[in-house]
């Protein structure tokens, strides 16, 4: 696979904490520059980054973030508030506490409401599958499809564990067809990359992959391909 097209599937990251505005601003640069997926970034960012890109890239934030135990009106205004501010996708924590009690058509709804406030916007999912049985993975996979969102996203990234090999292959297995994976935390190299798109992942939520990119010689100017090995 070559370097671009991998790089064409992520969705460049910047969610920590202490994010300035000059380090939200570089990863603006580095994501037009390596015609990345979409920049995702802090809700506090969103208005300036999308004024600053100017539609050269989509802005994609979080709603819920990272715990995802807002009430729904909560995320339903964050999620207007992010897309009024120029968001083009939006990535929403479920409840896992819902999850763990059982709480399905309370989800669903959440979901919808959601998907709902979003309008044409991409909505992704969150469903941080490292605190999950498979038996809840698997009934996810079927509230996310039917509540409507675009994609079904595996991590935070702020959890105890990232995207899994296992998990993309199980949610490629039991999504609708319409639903997309995205992979996110704990990609820790192109190959790793390479392999989660292999098993069905469409999207890749990563902080690394561009300075992985630039590590192995890859430039926006130039093509590189990434070896791999299953």
């Amino acid at each position: 696979m070559e370097i671009k097209h991998l790089l064409a599937a992520v969705d460049h990251t910047l969610l920590k904490p202490t994010a300035t505005w000059e380090e939200i601003r570089q990863l603006c640069d580095e994501a037009a520059a390596f015609r990345c997926a979409s920049v995702c970034i802090p809700p506090s960012y969103v208005k300036a980054a999308a004024e600053y890109l100017n539609g050269q890239v989509p802005v994609g934030t979080v709603v819920g973030f990272p715990n995802g135990y807002a009430t729904t009106m909560v995320k339903v205004f964050e999620t207007r508030d992010a897309v009024v501010n120029g968001a083009g996708e939006i990535d929403l924590v479920i409840n896992l506490g819902w999850v763990k009690d059982g709480r399905w058509q309370a989800l669903l709804e959440e979901i919808r409401a959601v998907r709902k406030a979003c309008g044409p916007q991409v909505l992704k999912v969150i469903v941080e599958t490292c605190l999950l049985t498979q038996e809840e993975k698997v009934r996810l996979c079927q509230i996310v499809s039917d509540g409507g969102a675009d994609y079904i996203k595996t991590s935070t990234g702020f959890s105890t564990g990232g995207a899994t090999r296992e998990d993309v292959a199980l949610m490629r297995q039991h999504v609708a067809s319409h639903v997309k994976i995205k992979a996110a935390g704990g990609i820790n190299s192109l190959e790793d990359g390479v392999e989660l798109l292999e098993l069905g992942a469409a999207r890749l939520g990563s902080s690394r992959m561009v300075s992985l990119a630039r590590a192995q010689g890859f430039s926006p100017e130039e093509r590189g391909s990434i070896s791999h090995q299953a």
